[in-house]
């Protein structure tokens, strides 16, 4: 086979979302605005919530949700160990503190088992991650965890279902990412959601600096020149009307996009199944996946080499990989501020060692899939 050049991951944009942009551009509006109000709404309905408010990325939103819960100085969050390392800084930004909790290796999710343990009387709230876009296990978190607030890190999960409920409105507030890397994109950006009227005021108010109304309200009101009051501590999180107005147009994509993934990532599972030292993604019947990413895990004691061997070998083919994520206990930051060592959380330093990534995205051809598959079985 012709040697070829596949990207671990590429987004879908084109020709639409370019005049997209034209309505920002003429009418002069760009930042927050009607754009945005029409994506906010498009992924709230997707999502079965109440309330969408987009932001500057998924980070932010985390931020934004723990603040608007009242998380501060003396609080604890529980975080799963394998995951961004954003979902343990914005406990950080509030004067938190981070509590770790190990991951299952067969979902790379949080384990629901090692939840009960970790909770102190400062626990104030946890932080679910629905990784590569695999909704986490929430009842059994719920059960593990009773009373404690959840903010979802759903920011591979866009589209996701656990059981027939979207991701999104699984806990009090959910958050999403559209970086390029994620099914759909508005390059950077984010989105918070909830169902709470209370927490989308707060939350709403407070990505605006904490103005009393925002900028679009007063500019329409009768008296634009007044400056609204200030009675709480903001920050400017406000998403633009162009990145808006690209995001309506990829909303109308996300389900054929999960959709196509779906099928190769199925095809995947069928290919890939002869090789015994590979696990590949389940998915809970009843669940839809989001499929942002396939993450494996090889098994080195079966396996032909080990996992980074591995990544060398398909990169010289023209195939790229990558570690599904980190384990954030093993980060310098973390282990040095904390005191943590990698046995700390076993699974989640498994899956830091030896999870691998393979190109699933909406810019694959057959022919693609089919390379990557032969370049498995060729290692």
């Amino acid at each position: 086979m012709e040697k070829r050049t596949i990207y671990i991951s590429q987004p879908v944009l084109g020709e639409e979302e370019w005049q997209s942009l034209k309505g920002p551009l003429e009418s002069g509006w760009v930042t927050q605005g009607p754009k945005v109000r029409e994506f906010e709404n498009l992924f709230g309905e997707k999502h079965s919530v109440k309330h969408a408010m987009a932001t500057t990325s998924c980070t932010t939103a985390l931020h934004l949700a723990l603040a608007a819960l009242g998380v501060g100085p003396g609080d604890e969050v529980l975080v799963p160990a394998f995951t961004w390392v954003s979902t343990a800084n914005v406990v950080l930004y509030c004067g938190a503190t981070p509590v770790f909790v190990d991951i299952d290796p067969k979902t790379m999710n949080i384990d629901p088992r090692d939840i009960a343990h970790r909770i102190t009387d400062k626990t104030k709230a946890i932080i679910p991650v629905h990784l590569f876009g695999l909704c986490a296990d929430m009842d059994a978190i719920r059960e593990a965890a009773p009373g404690l607030a959840i903010v979802e890190d759903g920011a591979c999960a866009a589209g996701a279902t656990y059981k027939g409920t979207p991701a999104g409105a699984l806990g009090d507030m959910g958050c999403f990412s559209f970086h390029p890397r994620k099914s759909v994109t508005t390059g950077e950006g984010g989105m918070l959601t909830t169902n709470r009227d209370d927490l989308a005021d707060l939350a709403n108010q407070m990505r605006n600096h904490g103005a009393t109304i925002s900028e679009e309200q007063r500019h329409h009101g009768p008296k634009p020149y007044i400056l609204p009051d200030f009675n709480l501590l903001g920050f400017n999180y406000r998403m633009t009307d162009l990145q808006g107005a690209v995001g309506v147009v990829q909303m109308g994509k996300l389900d054929s996009f999960i959709n196509e993934r779906n099928e190769w990532a199925q095809y995947y599972k069928r290919e890939l199944a002869d090789l015994e030292w590979l696990q590949t993604p389940e998915v809970p019947e009843g669940n839809r996946h989001g499929w942002q990413s396939f993450a494996t895990l090889v098994d080195e004691s079966k396996s032909p080499c080990s996992r980074n061997e591995m990544m060398e070998k398909l990169q010289a083919k023209g195939i790229s990989t990558r570690p599904g994520t980190h384990a954030v206990h093993m980060l310098h930051l973390y282990a040095e501020k904390y005191s943590l060592k990698p046995e700390d959380y076993p699974g989640a330093r498994l899956v830091n060692d030896c999870s691998m990534a393979i190109p699933l995205h909406n810019r694959m051809s057959a022919e693609d899939y089919a390379y990557v598959v032969a370049a498995m079985h060729d290692l």
